[in-house]
């Protein structure tokens, strides 16, 4: 009899864990290189004791949830423009190539003078970088719809309004939804160099603080608190994906 799946997807983790501990206890990993995980629990025990953790992850989540529905709005909206019409794609998706191809930490100074150094320039970084993503796979789910119902929607009498509404935008509805996964994941990582800026909350602050006080044990914490979150985020659109696409019959693995 096959162990659970989720004793199967724990063991790497544990066996990670108890490498890490072994590697410390022995000495061959130096604590002001990268602290034991008992030390790292310890931390991350004093910071929720303490508040500091509960503040910036509040911080940190209001940026991204900010700078999500932002960018994304903007980046699905565009992608429905472009996906849905010649003359939107002639118009839109040629600017959102060039500028999906930009670095978007390169774009930080270019925000601080546009917007400032308080929380403008944060969110604004978070949006520029979660647009592209979402709008490159929802364009992509549009124009990969089957040709064929489409054709068998026009010969049924579907409007055109009725036929992007019960067949392009559920066809289209995987694309956009691994956008989602992407951009949620971009948007952590574009939080981490924004959370670098003249940021006074935030899990950002709390790994220049600990640089500038040398303490390794707090910047390891806040990484993995990073990671976490997005694993979080990660989960909520796999969580939405079984229930939109519950219609959608799909290969799990054997």
């Amino acid at each position: 009899m096959a162990p659970p799946r989720w004793l199967r997807k724990t063991v790497a983790p544990v066996l990670f864990l108890l490498g890490w501990q072994l590697a410390s206890a022995t000495g061959a990993l130096a604590e002001d290189v990268l602290p034991s995980p008992w030390t790292m629990a310890g931390t991350f025990a004093d910071l929720v004791a303490d508040g500091s953790l509960g503040e910036a992850m509040a911080a940190s989540l209001g940026r991204v949830a900010l700078g999500l529905a932002i960018g994304g709005t903007a980046g699905l909206l565009l992608a429905l423009v472009s996906g849905l019409s010649r003359l939107g794609e002639d118009v839109v998706d040629a600017p959102m190539q060039m500028l999906r191809t930009l670095p978007w930490a390169g774009m930080i100074p270019l925000f601080i003078i546009w917007f400032g150094i308080d929380e403008r320039p944060k969110v604004a970084l978070v949006a520029f970088a979660v647009a592209f993503p979402l709008y490159l796979n929802t364009y992509a789910g549009i124009r990969g719809v089957d040709s064929s119902l489409v054709e068998a929607a026009r010969t049924l009498g579907l409007g055109r309004l009725a036929m992007i509404r019960h067949v392009v935008l559920p066809g289209a509805a995987p694309g956009a939804l691994v956008g989602l996964r992407y951009s949620l994941g971009t948007s952590w990582l574009a939080l981490v160099f924004a959370e670098q800026v003249n940021a006074q909350s935030g899990i950002g602050y709390l790994i220049t603080h600990a640089r500038e006080v040398y303490r390794t044990d707090i910047v390891v914490v806040a990484l993995v608190v990073y990671a976490f979150l997005g694993l979080g985020a990660d989960i909520v659109v796999r969580l939405l994906e079984r229930v939109l696409l519950s219609w959608r019959p799909a290969f799990s693995g054997t």
